[in-house]
C-alpha cells in the first residue's frame, strides 16, 4: 500500500512510518516539523520565510494587531505546490483537524484536492480538536487542560488557540472533515473518552513506539535521584508545568543532598532525548487521564514518569501494577508521590521496569502499524 501521512506533532507518524515501512508499504509524511521540535518529515510545508529574522518581528506586530498569522498562509501555500506529489495513495491520514495548519478555508481547499487525487481518507484525534475542545469546555472531565483556564480567566491569551477550534471557521473544517473521512482514530484516552457515541469513531489505537530506536538501560541510583522536567513555554500552564515546579522547590529543600533536578526549555526534539537519559524521574504532565509522546517515550527507557494514569487508563489495559505515576493537578500530592520514591528508590527501579514491559506488550511500532492497516481496509 501506498500510505500518505499530513502532519507531525510528537513524532507519532514517524514511528507509525517505520513500523509499516517493516511491513514493507511505501510511506511519505509532509507536515512543519513542528517549530523548535524539528520532527523529520519527507516533504517539509515549513514556514522558512515567515520565520526568518527580517520578518519575524513584522509577523507578530500583525498578529498582535490582527489576531493573523501569515505563517498559516505560507503552509498552504508551501503545500499547493506539493499536490502534484501527493497523488494516489491508498490512504491519506491527518494528524489533526487542522494538519496543514492553515487558515481553515485554504485548508478545506487543499484537502478538497488531496480526497480527489487519492482514496481513503482517515482522521486521527490526538490533540485538541473540535471534539475534545467542546468536551473539555463543558467541564465533562474531572480536570482537563482547560482547567487553569476555569480557575483564572486572565490566562484566555494562552488558550486563544485552543479556541480556535470551536470558532465558525474551524467548525465548518470539522464538518467538511465529517462528511468525508471514513473515521476517525483515537490515540489515547484524552481523545477516546470525547468520541464515544460518535458515528466516525474506529476506536483507540495506542501510539507506536519504536523500541528498537529507545535504548532500555535498568536505572542505576548512585549518589543523587535525577528529576528532570523539560519545560516548553507554549504548554507550560496547559500542562500543569507550574505545579511540578512549585514542587521541585519543596523537594529541593527537603532532599537537597539526595535529589538533582534538571530543567531544560523549548529544545529540539534530539537534544531534549538526550538530556533526559539521564534522570531517573520525569515530569511530563498533569492535566491528562493517559500518557502523550513524551510520556511513552521516557517510559520506554525506563524512567519513572509523572503523567496521567487514570482508573479509565488502567482499566483500558487492565493493569495491575504502577507503570506511571498518575500526576493529579494538586501540590501536596505530586511532593507526597515525589518524597515517596526518594525515600524509596527500590520502587523507582520497580516501576522503571514495569514501563519498559508496557511499552513492549502495548505501544510496539509494528503492532501498532499492524492494527491501523486493519481499521483502515476493514
Amino acid at each position: 500500500m501506498r500510505i500518505l501521512l499530513l502532519g507531525e506533532y510528537s513524532r507519532l507518524h514517524n514511528s507509525l512510518k517505520e513500523g509499516l515501512v517493516q511491513l514493507g508499504h511505501e510511506l511519505v509524511i509532509v507536515g512543519d516539523g513542528d517549530d523548535f521540535k524539528d520532527y523529520p518529515v519527507d516533504f517539509s510545508i515549513d514556514a522558512k520565510f515567515s520565520k526568518s529574522k527580517p520578518v519575524v518581528y513584522f509577523r507578530r506586530l500583525i498578529h498582535r494587531l490582527f489576531k493573523y498569522d501569515f505563517a498559516k498562509t505560507e503552509r498552504g501555500i508551501r503545500f499547493y505546490f506539493l499536490l502534484k506529489k501527493l497523488k494516489d495513495f491508498d490512504v491519506v491520514q491527518l494528524i489533526n483537524e487542522s494538519a496543514i495548519k492553515t487558515t481553515s478555508g485554504f485548508e478545506i481547499f487543499l484537502l478538497k484536492k488531496i480526497i480527489q487525487q487519492n482514496k481513503k481518507l482517515f482522521l486521527l484525534s490526538c490533540g485538541t480538536d473540535a471534539v475534545c475542545m467542546q468536551y473539555m469546555v463543558d467541564k465533562k472531565f474531572k480536570y482537563s487542560t482547560l482547567t487553569p483556564y476555569f480557575e483564572s480567566e486572565n490566562r484566555s491569551n494562552i488558550y486563544h488557540f485552543m479556541f480556535e477550534y470551536l470558532s465558525k471557521s474551524h467548525l465548518k473544517l470539522n464538518h467538511f472533515l465529517y462528511k468525508n473521512i471514513e473515521g476517525v482514530i483515537a490515540s489515547d484516552m484524552d481523545y477516546a473518552i470525547p468520541l464515544e457515541g460518535n458515528s466516525k469513531f474506529l476506536g483507540l489505537i495506542s501510539n507506536p513506539i519504536n523500541t528498537k530506536k529507545i535504548v532500555f538501560n535498568e536505572l542505576l541510583i548512585k549518589d543523587r535521584i535525577i528529576i528532570f522536567l523539560g519545560i516548553n513555554r507554549h504548554s507550560y500552564q496547559r500542562k500543569g508545568l507550574d505545579l511540578f515546579e512549585k514542587a521541585l522547590e519543596s523537594i529541593e529543600k527537603t532532599y537537597s543532598n539526595r535529589v538533582k533536578v534538571i530543567k531544560v526549555e523549548n529544545l529540539p526534539y534530539h537534544e531534549y532525548s538526550t538530556i533526559l537519559d539521564q534522570s531517573h524521574i520525569v515530569l511530563d504532565q498533569v492535566y491528562a487521564y493517559d500518557q502523550g509522546y513524551n510520556a511513552l517515550e521516557a517510559m520506554a527507557k525506563g524512567k519513572v514518569v509523572f503523567t496521567g494514569a487514570e482508573q479509565e487508563f488502567l482499566d483500558f489495559y487492565q493493569l495491575k501494577e504502577r507503570v506511571a505515576i498518575n500526576a493529579l493537578p494538586d501540590l501536596n500530592e505530586l511532593v507526597k508521590e515525589l518524597s515517596f520514591l526518594i525515600e524509596n528508590p527500590h520502587e523507582i527501579i520497580k516501576i522503571g521496569k514495569n514501563a519498559r514491559n508496557f511499552i513492549e506488550k502495548e505501544h510496539d511500532y509494528v503492532k501498532i502499524a499492524e492494527k491501523y492497516l486493519k481499521v483502515w481496509m476493514d
